[in-house]
């Protein structure tokens, strides 16, 4: 679910039908507390990381143009809220297809 805002009880019923839910730079909002709770609680093998561009620039350059450098902020902010390196988010989120068909 793209740049994803709901509670932890939407995130948990979209996993259960089999979405990913997406954080961007909202997560790293001081007033996001529910997103900062879907954030921390949410199997990491079901959550992305985006940056929306070019809107929802993470906490240092909210307000400004996004930019997909900016993507680390994301990850280290849900890395922080997780208690875990960025290394392990990175690797845990770093999708992997075995095939795709349209």
């Amino acid at each position: 679910m793209h740049c994803f805002t709901e509670s932890l009880e939407v995130a948990l019923a979209a996993i259960e039908m089999n979405f990913y839910i997406s954080f961007s730079g909202i997560v790293t909002f001081k007033k996001a507390l529910e997103l900062k709770e879907v954030a921390q609680k949410i199997p990491l093998e079901r959550m992305l990381i985006e940056t929306d561009s070019p809107y929802l620039a993470p906490v240092p350059f909210r307000g400004k143009t996004q930019s997909a450098g900016y993507v680390k902020h994301v990850a280290e902010e849900i890395a922080k809220l997780r208690g875990i390196s960025v290394e392990e988010l990175g690797f845990a989120t770093q999708p992997t297809f075995t095939s795709y068909s349209i």
